[in-house]
């Protein structure tokens, strides 16, 4: 698939629209690898898995790429009274990154929105420290840089991701997820240089949890088991 914007994107003619086409976060992981290592040309690859979701993705796509594993943290600022879906997201840089369509159907109060990105903000401070610390810059410059996550619904989460990621100067940002909407497809495409993703969708109903027939909210000590395991497995440098 070309789209015509900025970046080119790349996913499987097969899986289009289909739903389940995953057992779970890690088979995606190591079928998105292997995918991934058919893109030719990439320059001194490093993965940066997005938690909670992204962390046993990335670990299959680092396994299958061979190139190390770091944790880029973002989250998305919660809508008060729906924590499950979002009004925009903050990265490791702490930038805000606004989804300025949904906000004026939302009504909310300046105070309202103030809180909510303080909550968020605070909530990614604690996740860099409990999780490794954000990306070391040695680590991104001049190379590519796989961005992973579980999926892309809305995608504001990995707009956050990319711009925090741009400001490390790699010499490509490549979008890597084995599921995505259509429209979230559409809007990452002119922010990055690439977008890999196995599986897309569209419609006017999507879920990332669609994807899978094995699924749940990752925990936080899921994710440190994970990463404990990549350590003793080599994927994450010493230094980071």
């Amino acid at each position: 698939m070309e789209c015509n914007l900025m970046g080119t994107v790349t996913d499987d003619p097969r899986l289009r629209n289909r739903e389940q086409v995953f057992l779970d976060r890690h088979e995606a992981g190591r079928r998105l690898g292997e995918f991934v290592k058919g893109l030719i040309g990439l320059r001194r690859p490093v993965v940066a898995a997005i938690p909670a979701g992204g962390v046993p993705v990335g670990i299959g796509v680092a396994r299958e790429t061979g190139a190390p594993l770091v944790i880029s943290v973002v989250r998305k600022i919660a809508i008060p009274w729906n924590p499950e879906a979002g009004f925009g997201a903050i990265g490791w840089d702490e930038q805000v990154c606004m989804n300025d369509e949904m906000l004026p159907y939302l009504h909310l109060t300046d105070r309202e929105i103030d809180a909510a990105i303080e909550k968020t903000l605070g909530n990614v401070r604690e996740r860099v420290r409990k999780f490794g610390g954000e990306p070391a810059g040695s680590l991104f410059a001049g190379g590519a840089v796989l961005l992973t996550d579980d999926g892309l619904a809305s995608g504001y989460t990995m707009m956050a991701a990319i711009r925090a990621t741009r400001r490390m100067r790699p010499a490509e940002v490549i979008v890597a997820v084995p599921t995505a909407s259509d429209s979230a497809v559409r809007k990452i495409a002119p922010l990055c240089d690439r977008i890999v993703c196995l599986n897309i969708r569209s419609g006017s109903s999507f879920a990332v949890a669609s994807a899978y027939r094995e699924w749940h909210d990752l925990t936080d000590e899921e994710v440190y088991s994970l990463l404990s395991g990549a350590r003793m497995e080599g994927l994450i440098p010493d230094k980071y």
